[in-house]
């Protein structure tokens, strides 16, 4: 251990001074006291695969609760890199296991804590699903830190840059996604899975299937409304789908599509970075600061939580203002 220690402060004795590389040497003798060194076995290591089983059933069980298919591959995803990477039984991974591949995660992939957080979330499910049948005796995520995400103000599309967007729309088919966008609040997943017939021109409304293969009923507004059916009434294609590509043979839409018609658009009206889930935004809170009980809110966005709901909000600064003025002005 002695020998290693000052190998460190061999290699380090071009950077500190000699009072730095006392207290690290201090600090080195402290932390690894009790520890030993052992050389590195380089053996074949045999691969241990037996997670496999709770993976699957785990996988299963999520997917007999509603949870969407992306959703499940991307829990397996994330669940497969770890165990694969830990190679042990479920049973004897343990909270510093979870915690130094977490770490890890972070430095080598450069990823955000709101990213580490999901990934986080994913471990816990995962092990909390087994402790609750008895595959481990232990949740091993009950002492892995938390991880602290910093709250940021999200922006939405103002009034005018709304209309922006609109005036350098390329075809009436682009004016009729983004008012559909703004007027009903889906997700461009959603989006693009309507087909023309969902539509109910007569009450101007229509049920979504989203998240959690849950539905539920949103709404066009007068504008909305009248883009779609002019945009309707302008194609020739036979296609069932709500909106499809401007080339032959007129394919439904995909997610990805939509994602470049905005960001071109955004380029175009000169408004920075625009993007498909600003308008679900842009539309909850519209709704939340002219008057929509969050409650409301939280139906027409889809969310099983109000605290989701809040998430998309961005207060108006204004009203909060006149209403301080109003209430503690005395």
């Amino acid at each position: 251990m002695e020998e290693k220690i000052f190998q460190i402060l061999n290699i380090m004795h071009e950077h500190l001074d000699t009072n730095q590389l006392y207290e690290l040497k201090n600090c080195l003798s402290i932390v690894f006291t009790d520890c030993e060194i052992s050389k590195k076995n380089t053996s074949l290591i045999c691969y241990d695969d037996c997670w496999q089983k709770d993976l699957e059933d785990y996988s299963i069980s999520k997917t007999l609760e509603g949870k969407s298919n992306l959703t499940v591959d991307r829990y397996k995803y994330e669940l497969t890199r770890i165990l694969s990477y830990l190679n042990k039984p479920v049973k004897e991974i343990d909270s510093n296991d979870i915690s130094n591949y977490l770490r890890m995660y972070k430095t080598i992939r450069k990823v955000k804590n709101q990213t580490l957080k999901n990934v986080r979330a994913v471990f816990s499910s995962f092990f909390a699903w087994l402790r609750d049948r008895g595959r481990i005796t232990k949740n091993p995520m009950v002492l892995v830190e938390g991880i602290k995400v910093e709250k940021r103000i999200k922006t939405i599309y103002s009034d005018e840059e709304r209309e922006l967007l609109l005036r350098n729309c390329s075809c009436l088919r682009d004016k009729a996604i983004m008012e559909f966008l703004y007027s009903t609040a889906v997700r461009v997943s959603e989006l693009v899975s309507l087909n023309i017939s969902d539509i109910q021109f007569s009450t101007k409304d229509l049920v979504v299937f989203g998240k959690g293969s849950k539905e539920r009923t949103v709404y066009l507004n007068d504008r909305a409304n009248m883009y779609l059916k002019e945009y309707l009434n302008s194609r020739t294609d036979s296609n069932p789908a709500l909106f499809v590509s401007l080339r032959k043979p007129n394919n439904r839409l995909s997610k990805e599509g939509v994602e470049y018609m905005i960001r071109n658009t955004g380029i175009r009206a000169n408004i920075g970075r625009a993007y498909p889930h600003k308008w679900r935004g842009t539309s909850i809170t519209n709704a939340m600061n002219r008057g929509m009980p969050i409650q409301e809110a939280a139906i027409m966005a889809g969310h099983a939580k109000t605290e989701t709901t809040m998430m998309y909000w961005t207060p108006d600064e204004d009203a909060i203002r006149y209403h301080h003025k109003k209430y503690l002005s005395a």
